[in-house]
């Protein structure tokens, strides 16, 4: 029974592939002494079922060829699909403006039926075609059957938001070798991720203005801006091999028949360039704004959890936070903790998982260790979480409960008072032998408060006791004072980045390593520059570094650092092990010297 029951629903489930009648032209504006070809195209899952083809009515031309027969078949998840093309080489009796009518078709018992086309005919001394005997094609003319389209699903934002853009390669004529990358887009004022395509480019078939396109994706990022205005995408640059054909003489219509616009071969390079792409970007909204939201838009769950509610001074507890949902994961900045008094707090352990398929998305956790030092009863307060929601246009806060902890006495004080009795026993069982001459001894003539052991025994003491005041009085300005704090850190903060960066180098992966090494930098700035992340962007941390009085020179190195950076994580020798270090070697000394310039700066 759970067999057939099995079967009944995998054969439920099964949808049957989209059925369609459509037709197509190669230009829809023609010389009067033009040919040019039409077909139609039946697309669906059965096309050994198709029968009663009815040609279209071609009243107003002449028809040289056709109907011509061409089939194609393909297998998905063992389920079959394919077309059945009828092709026609017709050419205008005259100029005007005149329609191609329907043709039909009959699969099973439904009949399909194609739309009519509008073929505008002008006046014309030669064939366009004849132009290219001598094998030259112009680009307008390359252009019209090959071009890159780069498609964004959306062109205002807010602050924050995903774009998706999408560069779609469009052709009608033959690939003849490898294409390459001329240039790639530059997202200024976005922060960027690469979403997940197929190695291999994989061709549709789509219908542009009555002429019938192979479609394949080139590239996929997701882009999150992080400043408001007008943004720009620069276009995408490809350099395409093609195959074209041209006729060895004019009445050869075997090369029209395989859909080639131009006729025998010959590969040139073309140098195919998609749009430019503007997005508007909007401010995130102040009304409802609350206090615990730093940056984060999108979709989120937030949870937090602790290990254990009793434990002993010494005793480490973990409480431990996570985040889910769709955004920028990778920016995402954690909420904020309070550990009550009598904790020992460390930086928290993060760890992600994200998924970039179409939209950003995933989790992020953080691991917060506390040890208690002091016994009693401690609570830690509820932790927020706040996002901004493009879809709904409203704030959220999620809240956790807050946690009762129990804090008693460790065991390891009670093992050192029972080692303190131990030694006392051990103590009286001892020999202790009475002195009694006094031939070393003397009396000492000089007064003890004269001595230098007195003093030095008496300031020494003070000396170290007024160091540490101040010490502890400077920490806890810095612990108020989370600018400063940032400010001393960013050296350090950015040195261990540069390490990881540097081991996932060693390990050649070079995903990780952009991303770990441009945090090294937009984090070194932010904290150096005292930036909230929410609203950090490379041109604002120039300005600040102009204001600090940095030199130009080493301002136009922050920003031509930052554009690498940006540029070679996408590039096809991005993972190349010298592409690597040169990135890093370059990002190092840049850092290297925006300390050592801001600290002359203060020095002075």
């Amino acid at each position: 029974m759970t067999r057939f029951l099995l079967i009944f629903v995998f054969l439920f489930t099964i949808q049957p592939a989209a059925q369609n009648f459509t037709a197509s032209v190669d230009e829809t504006t023609v010389s009067d002494n033009q040919r040019f070809q039409v077909s139609f195209t039946y697309s669906g899952k059965d096309i050994n079922s198709l029968k009663n083809f009815k040609p279209a009515s071609f009243n107003n031309f002449l028809v040289f060829s056709g109907p011509n027969q061409s089939t194609s078949i393909q297998i998905i998840n063992g389920v079959q699909s394919g077309s059945l093309s009828y092709n026609y080489i017709i050419a205008p009796k005259s100029v005007g403006t005149f329609t191609i009518g329907p043709a039909s078709i009959e699969s099973g018992d439904k009949k399909y039926e194609s739309k009519p086309i509008k073929i505008t005919v002008v006046k014309g001394t030669a064939k366009p075609k004849d132009k290219q005997e001598d094998g030259e094609v112009s680009n307008e003319e390359i252009a019209k059957n090959l071009f890159i389209r780069a498609i964004v699903d959306k062109r205002k934002v807010y602050l924050g938001e995903q774009v998706t853009v999408t560069y779609k390669l469009y052709t009608r004529l033959n690939i003849a070798a490898q294409m390459s990358i001329s240039k790639l887009p530059q997202y200024q004022g976005f922060w960027a991720e690469e979403l997940e395509t197929s190695n291999n480019i994989t061709f549709a078939t789509e219908v542009i203005n009555g002429k019938q396109f192979r479609v394949g994706v080139l590239k996929k990022a997701a882009l999150f801006p992080n400043r408001a205005g007008k943004l720009k995408i620069t276009p995408f640059e490809l350099t395409v091999p093609i195959q074209i054909r041209r006729n060895r003489n004019g009445n050869n219509f075997f090369d029209d028949f395989f859909n080639d616009p131009f006729g025998f071969s010959k590969t040139i390079e073309y140098n195919a360039t998609s749009d430019k792409v503007s997005i508007d970007v909007i401010e995130l909204p102040l009304d409802g704004k609350p206090d615990s939201f730093h940056g984060a838009v999108g979709d989120y769950t937030f949870d937090a959890e602790i290990d254990k509610s009793s434990a002993t001074t010494n005793e480490p507890i973990t409480l431990k936070v996570n985040i889910s949902g769709t955004g920028n994961l990778k920016l995402l900045e954690l909420p904020e903790v309070k550990i009550p008094a009598g904790f020992e707090k460390y930086e928290p352990k993060t760890s992600e998982n994200i998924n970039r398929v179409n939209v950003i998305s995933g989790k992020k956790n953080a691991e917060y260790l506390m040890v208690p030092r002091v016994v009693g009863k401690r609570e830690i307060p509820p932790v927020e979480f706040s996002y901004f929601n493009p879809k709904t246009k409203k704030y959220y806060t999620l809240t956790s409960d807050s946690f009762q902890l129990d804090i008693a006495q460790g065991e390891q004080l009670a093992e050192a008072e029972l080692t303190g009795k131990e030694d006392i026993r051990k103590l009286g069982e001892d020999i202790r032998f009475i002195k009694t001459s006094q031939d070393d001894l003397f009396k000492k003539e000089e007064p003890i408060l004269f001595t230098t052991l007195f003093w030095a025994g008496g300031i020494i003491p003070a000396v170290f006791l007024f160091i540490l005041i101040g010490w502890k009085k400077k920490n806890d300005k810095m612990a108020g004072n989370l600018g400063l704090l940032r400010y001393r850190k960013a050296q350090k903060v950015a040195k261990n980045r540069l390490k990881r960066a540097n081991k996932l180098m060693q390990e050649n992966n070079h995903t990780e390593f952009y991303n770990e090494i441009s945090q090294a930098l937009f984090g070194y700035l932010e904290d150096k520059l005292n930036i909230p992340k929410s609203v950090f962007t490379i041109d604002r941390a120039l300005s600040e570094l102009g204001k600090r009085n940095v030199q130009d020179e080493l301002i136009v190195e922050v920003k031509k650092a930052a554009e690498d950076c940006e540029f070679i994580r996408f590039s096809p020798g991005a993972e190349k092990s010298s592409a690597m270090q040169n990135m890093y070697e370059q990002l190092a000394t840049v850092i290297i010297n925006v300390e050592k310039n801001i600290a002359n700066g203060y020095a002075k």
